[in-house]
């Protein structure tokens, strides 16, 4: 991240964190907007776009390498209109350019990196890419300088190829109708099931995301059919995320992911998403086979969001950096003599000989606490637990801490919401209900405008952005789960309310489905459907299983229709 300011751009004035992250860049930075593509046309020039977020490691490797650099600054300042977008304030761009450089590359990431027209169609698209040309990756430079050439002597032909690349974009988003059968679920564990790692849980090779809505089905599959190997997947996966270094073993919650099978190493940054999604994942775990150790787990996220992620006024922050001080990890690795310094060495012996903490290390040289060799129940363990980890915690605070990015998304807040809430019904503890309670107002009375329309983010006072059907779908799921655990009228009326104007606003009337963006929000060019899921359920996803629940508590045709 730039911590240079003898340059100032555009971006000052911006909210979002990211684009803030970027504002003294000697890069000229535009924010996505009219004066942006005005501007391109009236100088004749290609917008070179740049689409990440502020926890992403690699994000801040280009910025360091290339957008701080004097050299690529020219270069992009001559011969493109820069922008630059945080992809967690605008999904809706970052959709359209992720599924056209998977079209143009096969592949895709962040920083996202497109180089498109005027007209905001794509002649160019890729993620990472280093200032010179190594390893066969291309340089910045190199490839700015081709395309400039290429705009000025070969447009026709960038232009043939950007419309066929749209056209392909916009066809990808429209779905042709199909049967929905039972067979359809036996499929989806027969796939989960060759995926399946026997040896550490969780699906495919490095790097492992923990796909917490696959281990929910997986969860549903075995209620419904009886099928032992779905829980024995679900279980074997969920312990073993927990004994690795993917979940923090002294201030809690989990990492985006693990760059390993063993979920050693995680990428340490911490999303809001994930934890809410493990969250329940981990409690209907607990639902389903008695285990304490679930549950256990599911308060100890809940501990680490509301003590680390909960704003002072409501509402839950994003996100926390992989890195601090420039360095990824560097706020979670220990040393041996680290911890006997603080445990004293008695305590501080026997937690290095459970937590994997060694001389040599697992990470780097240094040690990322992990319990993957460890039998989680041995008394002595948890004698550990109760009496050491609190003060390595307290040691832990006094370092630098990794970079926080403090802005309220309404989508991963309704989750939160629907985590806490869950909680409080399942573990039986009004506690989490009434956090739940408290961020649901937060959003109610901060994030909708004067039409009482949803907004997408909030931060330092200002709301902003028309909300996608991700922040309708997962607000409306926090609001029923709510109402689930409280029983109070207000919550299942709001949830009502939400899902009638997301009708109004993202319904396709002519294929059916829910459009990522509404009605009222900027024409992009193309107006995607998403029905995949990633790393979040998609809005289809959660919007179907909301009206089905909904038309069962308040019996209405028109919900139960769509």
């Amino acid at each position: 991240m730039s911590t240079e300011a003898k340059y100032t751009n555009r971006l000052i004035n911006e909210k979002s964190p990211y684009l803030l992250q970027h504002a003294h860049n000697p890069v000229n930075w535009f924010p996505w907007g009219t004066e942006a593509f005005e501007m391109a046309v009236k100088e004749d020039k290609a917008v070179f776009l740049s689409i990440g977020y502020s926890t992403c490691h690699w994000c801040h490797v280009m910025e360091e390498e290339s957008f701080d650099d004097p050299e690529v600054a020219a270069v992009l300042n001559k011969h493109f209109i820069p922008v630059k977008v945080d992809r967690e304030e605008r999904p809706d761009i970052d959709h359209i350019y992720m599924n056209i450089c998977q079209v143009m590359t096969g592949q895709g990431g962040w920083p996202l990196t497109i180089i498109i027209s005027p007209d905001q169609k794509p002649l160019f698209a890729g993620s990472y890419f280093p200032k010179k040309s190594r390893y066969n990756i291309p340089g910045l430079i190199d490839i700015l300088d081709t395309l400039q050439v290429n705009w000025r002597e070969n447009r026709n032909s960038l232009l043939d190829m950007a419309n066929q690349v749209t056209t392909a974009v916009d066809y990808r988003s429209k779905f042709i109708p199909g049967n929905f059968t039972e067979e359809i679920f036996h499929k989806s564990f027969q796939n989960l099931s060759r995926q399946f790692d026997k040896d550490y849980g969780g699906f495919g090779l490095a790097p492992k995301f923990p796909r917490s809505h696959d281990l929910m089905f997986l969860l549903q599959y075995y209620k419904k059919y009886h099928e032992p190997k779905a829980l024995e997947m679900v279980e074997k996966t969920l312990e073993s995320m927990y004994k690795g270094g993917i979940y923090d073993h002294i201030g809690f919650g989990f990492s985006r992911y693990a760059t390993d099978n063993s979920w050693l190493v995680p990428h340490f940054e911490k999303m809001l998403y994930d934890n809410a999604l493990l969250a329940i994942t981990y409690l209907e775990a607990y639902q389903v086979t008695g285990k304490d150790i679930y549950s256990d787990i599911a308060k100890s996220i809940f501990e680490y969001v509301i003590r680390d992620m909960l704003a002072p006024g409501g509402g839950f922050y994003s996100a926390e950096d992989a890195d601090s001080e420039k360095t990824e990890g560097k706020f979670y690795i220990w040393s041996p003599d680290e911890i006997i310094d603080i445990l004293g060495q008695e305590d501080g012996q026997k937690y290095c000989r459970y937590y994997d903490i060694t001389k040599e290390g697992n990470f780097e040289g240094q040690n990322i606490p992990n319990l993957i060799k460890t039998n989680i129940n041995e008394k002595e363990l948890l004698y550990l637990q109760k009496h050491c980890r609190s003060k390595l915690f307290n040691a832990r605070q006094k370092r630098i801490r990794p970079y926080k990015d403090d802005k309220i998304l309404t989508v991963w807040n309704g989750l939160m919401i629907a985590a806490l809430a869950k909680g409080a019904y399942i573990l039986k503890d009004n506690y989490y209900s009434d956090i739940a309670a408290k961020v649901a107002h937060f959003i109610l009375n901060n994030l909708r405008n004067a039409e009482g329309l949803l907004l997408a983010r909030y931060r330092d006072g200002d709301a902003a952005h028309l909300a996608y059907i991700d922040d309708y779908a997962f607000f409306s799921w926090g609001l029923l789960e709510l109402y689930n655990a409280t029983s109070e009228n207000e919550y299942l009326n709001k949830a009502l309310y939400v899902n009638t104007k997301m009708i109004d606003l993202f319904w396709d009337k002519q294929h059916n489905g829910f459009f990522f963006y509404s009605s009222k929000s900027e024409k992009l060019i193309t107006r995607p459907k998403e029905i995949y899921d990633g790393a979040i359920p998609s809005g289809n996803s959660v919007a179907a299983l909301n009206l089905i629940r909904l038309a069962n508590l308040a019996p209405n045709e028109d919900l139960a229709s769509y």
